[in-house]
């Protein structure tokens, strides 16, 4: 019996795990916004723009549970809470960066906006 050239083949778990967290829809561009510095909630929402309060609190809290970011509260008054990348969230910048020159390069600018208004029902 001949075997298909692909059976067998398994995504590798590395990157299945990378896509776990990165293939979220927002999340990607929420770690970009935060590869600037430490901004706050309201300026991460403005800087992000279709994504609704309750995805964005999510997904900043998907992010933080990941590892990849940070979240400082300053008691005030009155009370700031900062976003910034952690140790890991910017080693990915380099990556995500090289990953936007890609995208530039070989997608269609239409594409993006297309998965961004679909990524917000």
């Amino acid at each position: 019996m001949q075997l298909d050239e692909h059976e067998g083949r398994m995504c590798d778990a590395t990157v299945s795990l990378a896509f776990a967290i990165l293939g979220k829809p927002w999340n990607g561009m929420i770690l970009e916004v935060l590869g600037n510095g430490a901004i706050t909630y309201s300026a991460v929402r403005r800087a992000v723009p279709g994504i609704s309060d309750a995805v964005l609190s999510s997904r900043l809290t998907d992010l933080a549970d990941a590892g990849l970011v940070t979240r400082e509260v300053d008691a005030g008054p009155p009370t700031i809470v900062r976003y910034s990348l952690a140790k890991a969230g910017i080693e990915l910048m380099p990556l995500l960066r090289q990953l936007g020159s890609w995208a530039s390069s070989n997608l269609d600018p239409a594409l993006a906006a297309s998965v961004r208004a679909n990524a917000s029902r």
